[in-house]
């Protein structure tokens, strides 16, 4: 069985179906939520996933334990452990590796949206079979304005560049979500209603997010299914560059 530890910062971002896609594919799932649980050591592990939230990626004041998941997030890198962090996942890992993640300059960014594959995405293990536009679910108001060092841009949007990217060959971070669900983003919305006012008009009505999430799921379940086969040790990793892959 394919181990894989779920890092849950929030409570208010669940796995989802991401959940599903993963133990359909063979995973065995242990999810921490933080900080009621503590973080496991990676030994025994295949695989990593970082979910969002609500908390800034380096906000440590008000939720000190995020330098324990950045800090975990460094070794999984350095392991060249397969990882995935998704929307404060892969703003932690980008910080935890060298990049940097800021309020975002052009205001958060909220609602369905679509991202599109970089050069480097065509040769991705995970990325390759993705159509060249897709289905993507956004809220966030920080964003990777410098990826890490040696870092590959797998996929870009016209608002904010770094959308997805790979360190080595088997760590990725996705700034936008493929976990959630129509009921999620909705109680987002009624939290987060000054955020909410930047989608676009009538994208968080029920029955836009349901068709959205539709998409999503044809479009990323296999991407999840990759996922395992990657940490089964069935599907290769990407081939390394020249570059080098900074350790934090």
């Amino acid at each position: 069985m394919t181990r894989i530890l779920i890092i849950q910062p929030d409570a208010s971002d669940p796995l989802g179906p991401l959940g599903d896609w993963l133990t359909e594919a063979g995973a065995e799932l242990d999810v921490r939520l933080l900080p009621e649980q503590d973080l496991p050591e990676l030994d025994g592990y295949q695989a990593v996933v970082c979910l969002g939230g609500g908390m800034a990626a380096e906000d440590d004041a008000k939720h000190p334990w995020l330098a324990d998941v950045r800090r975990l997030l460094s070794k999984a890198a350095a392991k060249n452990l397969p990882t995935l962090g998704i929307c404060l996942g892969a703003q932690l890992l980008a910080v935890a590796t060298g990049g940097r993640v800021e309020v975002a300059p052009d205001g958060p960014e909220v609602g369905p949206h679509l991202v599109s594959k970089k050069d480097a995405a065509w040769t991705d293990p995970l990325f390759a079979d993705l159509p060249l536009v897709q289905d993507v679910l956004q809220f966030h108001t920080d964003a990777i304005t410098r990826l890490p060092p040696g870092a590959e841009l797998l996929a870009s949007s016209p608002r904010y560049t770094h959308q997805a990217y790979r360190l080595g060959r088997c760590v990725y971070g996705v700034q936008f979500h493929i976990e959630t669900t129509p009921e999620v983003v909705e109680s987002w919305a009624a939290e987060c209603p000054d955020e909410a006012e930047f989608a676009r008009p009538g994208a968080l009505e029920h029955e836009a997010l349901v068709t959205v999430h539709a998409d999503i799921d044809e479009t990323w379940r296999p991407f999840a299914h990759r996922f395992v086969k990657l940490a089964a040790g069935e599907l290769a990793p990407a081939v390394a560059g020249n570059r080098t892959l900074p350790l934090a």
